[in-house]
């Protein structure tokens, strides 16, 4: 067996710890970016632009009704029926719910997921026993889903938000999209966000 000098030792045993060192370092950056595109919306060159929203560019994130519910609505609208609505942000926007962070960071999707309200005869028949009078509704059809993408840089024009409005996994036409920023303005003290996090019970 072969007896290395102190001073060998010594170096060997240094170059081995910053060897480690070296290769933790690696691992933990890459851990972190990859964490951080898991947040990001997809890159350009991986969109469909058939299924991309137009003017946006805006695909369906994968997994999106995996995400965690900020909070719901609904609306009346005047001759046109009523809606029950879901709202679903990714971790990023999750987390700046959570912590009242305006405005959104780069990375935050927000989904609505909109459905007509129909009554439920079903639900009233066993409700009307305890509690006489009461009218239940519940969701119908799907009507269609909207998305919100904060990317400040690529969606400067339009508060750093990109848009996109699909119905049947097919994204709605350049007129349509054309009006999502312009409805989003009153909302504009709140980054141009409606959506509020609905407290816990």
């Amino acid at each position: 067996m072969r007896h290395f000098p102190m001073p060998t030792l010594k170096f060997l045993g240094t170059f081995v710890t910053c060897a480690a060192v070296a290769l933790c370092n690696v691992y933990i950056t890459k851990s972190l970016a990859q964490s951080a595109r898991q947040g990001q919306p997809p890159a350009d060159t991986a969109v469909d632009s058939s299924n991309a929203s137009p003017i946006y560019g805006v695909t369906i994130p994968a997994g999106y009704r995996d995400w965690k519910l900020i909070a719901v609505n609904q609306l009346l609208l005047a001759g046109k029926g009523e809606q029950l609505r879901a709202q679903l942000g990714n971790d990023v926007a999750i987390k700046a719910f959570k912590e009242g962070t305006v405005p959104f960071p780069d990375g935050s999707i927000i989904a609505a997921i909109h459905w007509t309200r129909v009554s439920s005869e079903d639900n009233d028949k066993v409700l009307n026993g305890p509690f006489p009078g009461t009218q239940s509704f519940v969701i119908g059809s799907p009507v269609n889903v909207q998305f919100m993408v904060k990317d400040s840089k690529k969606y400067a024009a339009t508060g750093g938000w990109g848009f996109a409005d699909f119905k049947g996994g097919k994204p709605g036409d350049k007129a349509l999209h054309e009006t999502c920023f312009g409805c989003h303005q009153p909302a504009k003290g709140h980054d141009f966000v409606f959506a509020r996090y609905a407290p816990a019970p």
